[in-house]
């Protein structure tokens, strides 16, 4: 007889055995996005778009590099690796058509601590040349840069590990409120950390709890020393970055290309301090040398793993939740899904695989993407061009950049966090549509701000789930009072040959974050099970946990009726008399499915709603004033769809 770990050993074999070479393939398709649409590419109508997108994506991407390395307290060439290599990564495993990964701010500054406290600073500026390191640089930014490393190496790794875990479905935790509270107050602790740059102080560096006061108290007490050039420079440059991107986006509609002003300030800004002689004269802190060329890959020091644990996982969690909702937003605008595990994959790969070419840790950001947008982006293609003419700044631009001063460096970066900013803004719509959702908001943003973002993002997620955990238990059971009412009603109609084209859902559970998602799975199914077969009219049929769908009709749809089935639109009625409470998340849901509705030529009206969702909706999106939405009643909702249809009838028979 075959023992136990023979059997066992067998069962394996034949498992081995039984995989196909199809499903080999298909298995690489899913991992390698790139495969799917490099084929189909389309060369002629995308090339030009993306091949200016990659353009003006890479004057951003150098930009911020070199902002976004100092940020993280390393030498700036270090960001030029930075908006490189996680790029090319990112376009063969990522999904987002429209994420340009790279450098980026909140784990720049989270990576900025492990540094900070292993290698602490003897210096703040690069203007030194010390050949005594790799790439002709000191010993000293060689240490910092492989502690920052080895935090993008452990933080890639721990997302590669929520990868295999399939933790990605684990993302609707992550709250619309949550993630923009969050990245709010990581972009305010991002421009405190410039304020040092802006001024031409010298102030030292401080983390930990209240640390943002701190910096802010140290400032106030020496203002003195407060560099005068230094600000009037910052001030001319931040108002030259406002009131030119304002003016690009304000006509962007009109001009084909967007005035690159980063890249002329830059330009211009060097030339000025080299004739001038700003450094020395004014005491201007600039960039510095800038090695040429790109590094040999060397692995990170792993003897400083265990002391960078906390900055890896928060890396490797608010570099994910930032680059997912870009994703995810991408996807929405343009018409396309993103699986949220495989971004999990490719972020990882994104940060491990460029941390062995002294790579900081990187994610997606809201003004590339942005600018992706705006410039007409079609596909990843234009952030691998961007790679190209990147490799080029490394080769031969990159020791111009020398005399380009800190403090338009600083400038740009604050400039460049303002969509992130104006994400306060957003407390408006969450006090009108759910009070909780703008408590969470407020409070999780004060978390982010007396801590970090990582302790305001598991603030936030834990609040949200406490009290999702403490509202749920007051939903109300289903009453199918209603739809009883209605069937009699239908069942009393002589001529009910209007009522074949109504659908009715009935919301049978509050409709939040935690289960908005699903109920807009479940009700597209309906609605596309609906139209591949319009002729089929059952009378009961239940959609899985969170509804239930009534259609109603007098028992048949044979051929003679396809023509009056395809000849008028189909409405959808949403019954809400169990949706006893809702979120933001709920409310874009159902607005959302509003919208695709109406794109698919199907009315869609709302009964039993209370007052708070009625003014939600009517808030928070553009709703169809012709004709009413909320009906107090199925009934009055079905007398509403026979006196519309009887008066379109009247009104083409007068035409005749």
């Amino acid at each position: 007889m075959m023992t136990g770990a023979k059997r066992k050993r067998s069962t394996v074999w034949r498992k081995i055995q039984a995989v196909r070479f199809e499903d080999i393939k298909a298995w690489c398709m899913r991992r390698l996005p790139i495969s799917t649409w490099v084929p189909v590419y389309n060369w002629k109508e995308n090339l030009v778009p993306d091949t200016v997108s990659g353009m003006m994506l890479a004057i951003q991407q150098v930009t911020q590099g070199l902002a976004f390395a100092v940020l993280s307290s390393v030498h700036p060439v270090f960001g030029l690796y930075g908006s490189f290599f996680p790029v090319i990564i990112y376009a063969i495993f990522g999904m987002g058509r429209h994420v340009a990964t790279g450098t980026f701010a909140l784990t720049s500054l989270i990576s900025a601590n492990a540094v900070e406290r292993l290698v602490p600073s003897v210096r703040t500026n690069f203007t030194a040349n010390n050949n005594s390191g790799i790439l002709g640089l000191s010993e000293f930014e060689m240490q910092r840069i492989g502690v920052a490393a080895a935090v993008s190496f452990l933080g890639g790794i721990i997302q590669v590990a929520m990868f295999m875990l399939q933790l990605g479905s684990a993302t609707f935790l992550l709250t619309e409120p949550v993630i923009s509270a969050m990245t709010t107050g990581a972009a305010t602790h991002v421009v405190t950390s410039q304020v040092k740059y802006l001024l031409g102080m010298k102030v030292p560096y401080m983390s930990g709890p209240l640390a943002f006061f701190h910096i802010y108290a140290y400032v106030f007490e020496n203002i003195r020393s407060v560099q005068l050039e230094a600000l009037l420079l910052s001030l001319l440059s931040i108002v030259v970055l406002v009131l030119v991107k304002e003016l690009n986006e304000k006509f962007h509609r009109n001009i084909k290309v967007v005035l690159p002003i980063d890249l002329l300030l830059i330009i211009a800004t060097s030339i000025a301090c080299y004739y001038a002689d700003m450094e020395y004269v004014y005491r201007i802190e600039v960039v510095g040398n800038i090695p040429k060329g790109l590094p040999s890959p060397k692995a990170p020091p792993m003897s400083v793993l265990p002391e960078v644990v906390t900055e890896a996982f928060g890396v490797a969690l608010v570099g994910y939740v930032a680059s997912l909702a870009l994703a995810q937003g991408s996807a929405k605008k343009f018409k396309y899904t993103v699986d949220d595990n495989q971004e999990f994959l490719a972020h990882g790969l994104s940060n491990v695989i460029p941390s062995f070419f002294f790579c900081i840790p990187s994610a997606a950001a809201m003004g590339r993407t942005a600018l992706l947008y705006s410039t007409g982006a079609k596909t990843q293609v234009a952030c691998l061009i961007s790679c190209v003419l990147i490799l080029v700044v490394i080769y031969t631009i990159g020791p111009l950049l020398y005399w380009l001063p800190m403090c338009v460096l600083a400038s740009i970066i604050v400039v460049g966090l303002k969509g992130m900013l104006m994400q306060f803004r957003d407390l408006k719509k969450y006090w009108n549509v759910d009070k909780i959702d703008w408590s969470i908001w407020v409070s999780t943003y004060v978390f982010t701000i007396c801590f970090a973002a990582n302790v305001g993002l598991l603030y936030g997620v834990l609040c949200t789930i406490v009290i999702v955990i403490f509202r749920f238990p007051r939903a109300k059971t289903l009453n199918l009072k209603n739809m009883k009412e209605v069937e009699y009603k239908y069942k009393a109609e002589d001529n009910c040959e209007s009522l074949k084209q109504v659908k009715i859902v009935s919301v049978n559970s509050p409709l939040v974050f935690l289960n908005a998602r699903k109920f807009h799975a479940d009700l597209l199914k309906i609605i596309q099970k609906d139209g591949i077969n319009s002729q089929v009219c059952a009378i009961v049929n239940k959609c899985e946990q969170n509804t239930l769908l009534c259609s109603f009709s007098n028992g048949s749809c044979h051929g003679e009726l396809v023509h009056s089935c395809h000849s008028e639109r189909r409405v959808l009625i949403l019954d809400c008399s169990g949706l006893n409470f809702f979120d933001y998340t709920g409310v874009s849901v159902l607005l959302q499915i509003y919208m695709d509705c109406k794109n698919r030529y199907i009315d869609v009206l709302l009964a039993h709603c209370k007052a708070s969702l009625i003014k939600a909706m009517q808030y928070g999106g553009n709703l169809d004033s012709e004709n009413p939405v909320f009906f107090e009643s199925i009934s009055s909702a079905i007398d509403a769809i026979h006196i519309h249809r009887n008066y379109s009838k009247f009104s083409e028979q007068s035409e005749v």
